[in-house]
């Protein structure tokens, strides 16, 4: 899909959640979904099959979402996958992502880990990414098991890897 139309679908989204008054909350739910959309293959597969009619696969987004995320979170990732551009759902959450944050002046960090982090972790986390950018940041926390340990940080196209991959690579490198 041409990023017009990724842009169109997610400044739609973003117009929806903002007029319903819960634009932080499905940010973060949108964000989450098209996290685990990425990393299931089964999930992907399921939501872009055409040969799956479009009610099956909006049936499967109600039952993932229904009751664990606002019902806007739900119908509005059961619109996209209906009308078929669930293999685009990852691109137009990041757009929708970015527009909320550029809303409230913010740049967008993803953070990557192994484990959940703590709220006062993420708040240590986003000090120090914004001290060290220099930006205020929207913080947004990924679960990355194949991290092992440490954080990967995005900025934008700045990428900060202090994971303990990267420390050993680093190791081996200089023996």
């Amino acid at each position: 899909m041409s990023d017009a139309r990724i842009q169109g679908y997610a400044r739609a989204l973003f117009e929806i959640a903002r007029a319903e008054g819960t634009l932080d909350e499905v940010e973060d739910e949108l964000f989450r979904f098209a996290r685990s959309y990425e990393s299931s293959d089964e999930l992907r597969n399921a939501l872009t099959d055409d040969q799956v009619p479009a009610e099956k696969r909006q049936a499967i987004v109600e039952d993932l979402l229904g009751g664990k995320a606002t019902s806007t979170t739900t119908q509005l990732v059961s619109m996209v996958v209906g009308s078929g551009r669930g293999r685009e759902l990852p691109a137009i959450v990041d757009q929708l992502v970015e527009r909320a944050a550029g809303s409230k002046f913010l740049t967008v960090a993803e953070v990557r880990t192994a484990v959940a982090l703590s709220d006062d972790q993420q708040a240590r986390l986003k000090a120090a990414l914004e001290n060290a950018s220099g930006m205020s940041i929207s913080l947004k926390a990924v679960v990355d098991p194949s991290v092992i340990g440490g954080v990967v940080a995005t900025i934008g196209d700045t990428v900060i890897d202090d994971t303990v991959r990267t420390r050993i690579d680093q190791l081996k490198s200089r023996l």
